[in-house]
């Protein structure tokens, strides 16, 4: 198999999942008097059980101090490098900046492709190619012949690994997600064993 690898940032390389549930807390009781309502939610809205409209004053909040200033997930650099040394090809595919994503209103598309390149250098993170991209990833991966995904957004994972391998970033949203093509991890060193031993 060919060493081609695609990587998500959100909820991959950082811990969004976390990072949702103490600044969503923070957000959600200040403002409305909310606790957490489903701690395994995707979105802060369907957390928090709030609307939309709640939702987006979190995120046009919150949304560039997580871009510019959230920790990178422990050892991502170490290993992405070491996959770099083995000969892995790295491909960081995002969402970041699109109309699909909550950046779309804080920030013009520029300024935030530009923080995430900011954000790749500050922590260190190689990669070949960086892709911006609202695009189904599974063409993604095939238009850049991707033969492994790093992933945890359930319906990513799902369509991607009807065609090839994907690693899925555990989360509690993402852990009914199993079958053929699907390994999880918990871990950068994780991810690193399953690629080296599992994936062949």
């Amino acid at each position: 198999m060919n060493k081609i690898i695609g990587i998500d940032i959100d909820g991959v390389l950082t811990d969004i999942e976390k990072w949702q549930l103490d600044y969503g807390s923070k957000f959600y009781y200040e403002n409305y008097n909310k606790e957490i309502i489903n701690p395994k939610g995707y979105e802060t809205n369907d957390i928090f059980d709030s609307d939309i409209k709640c939702d987006d004053l979190f995120w046009d909040k919150y949304f560039k101090d997580y871009s510019i200033n959230v920790e990178a997930r422990k050892f991502a650099s170490e290993v992405i490098s070491k996959l770099k040394q083995d000969g892995y090809e790295i491909n960081i595919i995002t969402a970041r900046g699109s109309f699909l994503s909550h950046s779309s209103n804080v920030m013009s598309k520029e300024e935030n492709e530009q923080i995430v390149k900011d954000w790749l250098q500050k922590n260190k993170i190689y990669y070949d190619s960086l892709i911006f991209s609202p695009e189904d990833k599974l063409d993604i991966c095939i238009k850049n012949n991707i033969n492994i995904m790093i992933e945890d957004k359930v319906d990513n994972i799902n369509k991607i690994s009807t065609k090839l391998p994907v690693i899925c970033f555990n989360a509690g949203y993402n852990e009914e997600c199993n079958g053929n093509n699907i390994y999880r991890a918990y871990t950068w060193y994780d991810i690193y064993h399953i690629l080296k031993n599992k994936i062949k």
